[in-house]
């Protein structure tokens, strides 16, 4: 058996080359992917191969899949902890992930199917979608507060109606007056771009049974549910709850050494997009769910100032639930009506 290391980089790819006892059978570097593709093929057989996850690392993973025994993606936060050398370059990195494959302790990442590697960068995409809209937003409502005016109250500002009384104002200066004009088409058009998105979004979930059953917890709508089947993909590749939750960063930061532990933010690790849905979900859960709503006050204890810990808690909460209720193909049940009963 061969163990190949990969340095993979946009414009060359660093080879290592190991035998089972270590040594080091090849080593060099390739410009193009027919190039890599070729020197691998020539390999003597069998050889399995490994490489950092990257921009683009699923496309390599159906690319070497075919011709490799067996293909590892490497998790590259977790090899800088396991590497840390003065001493770093493209061979020297890829020899490193030759030698973790040869005794077998890559820090593998999950890579799923093409079809939801590209649902989850939609799902993405609409986020960024969001967020560039909120700032055209914010640059009407700072124009506004430039010139003095106060939106009315009713209708709301980005209705139809809202919209048509901003783009008739009248302003003294004519630059102010090209400033809304340009953040209203702006705001046009990426409106537009969201329905798109949309759209296609709810035709790809619309027959997805795993989408329709985190639906059933009240406060959790079609974009919370389907950025979580998205990016939790396989229910069965996690052994419990708390690795979900650690999985979408919602678990404290630890230190702890002897008698002293100590717990700081949350790691904001795996999605942002996914951890941010379901946040939001969880305001919305706490006023429709009992459930929901007993577990958020157990964690306030009444004191207003922990709303935000005790909302984070919850996603983390719902993060479990919905986790179980995948993996066991149950629906939402409430539990505190049920105890009530």
């Amino acid at each position: 058996m061969l163990y190949v290391g990969l340095d993979i980089h946009a414009k060359k790819v660093a080879i290592c080359v190991l035998d089972d006892n270590g040594k080091r059978h090849d080593r060099c570097c390739v410009r193009q992917i027919d190039q890599l593709m070729r020197y691998l093929e020539a390999l003597p057989r069998p050889w399995q191969v490994c490489y950092e996850a990257s921009t683009g690392y699923g496309m390599w993973f159906e690319l070497l899949k075919p011709a490799a025994d067996r293909v590892v993606v490497a998790h590259p936060g977790l090899l800088r902890l396991i590497f840390r050398s003065k001493k770093k370059n493209d061979r020297n990195d890829a020899e490193k992930l030759a030698k973790l494959l040869l005794v077998d302790q890559v820090p593998a990442v999950h890579v799923p199917a093409p079809d939801v590697r590209a649902w989850r960068e939609l799902i993405t995409f609409r986020r960024k979608l969001i967020e560039k809209r909120t700032r055209v937003k914010n640059s009407l409502r700072g124009l506004l507060r430039t010139v003095g005016v106060t939106a009315p109250r009713k209708p709301g500002l980005w209705t139809q109606k809202g919209v048509a009384w901003l783009a008739s104002l009248e302003f003294d200066q004519s630059l102010h007056a090209l400033k809304r004009d340009l953040l209203i088409d702006e705001l046009h058009s990426i409106n537009e771009r969201v329905r798109r998105v949309e759209k296609e979004l709810t035709r790809f979930s619309r027959n997805n049974s795993s989408v329709a059953q985190l639906r059933t917890i009240p406060g959790v709508g079609l974009r919370t549910a389907e950025a979580f089947v998205a990016f939790l993909d396989d229910p069965r590749r996690f052994a419990h709850s708390k690795q979900v939750g650690a999985y979408f960063g919602l678990v404290p930061c630890q230190d702890q050494s002897g008698n002293t532990n100590r717990l700081g933010h949350i790691t904001r690790d795996g999605s942002s997009t996914v951890r941010q849905l379901l946040v939001e979900a969880s305001w919305t859960a706490v006023r429709r769910s009992p459930t929901v709503k007993a577990y958020f006050e157990r964690i306030t204890r009444g004191d207003k100032g922990r709303k935000k810990i005790a909302v984070v808690a919850t996603a983390h909460y719902l993060t479990r639930v919905m986790w179980a209720m995948l993996k066991h193909g149950k629906p939402w049940q409430e539990t505190i009506l049920a105890q009530a009963a």
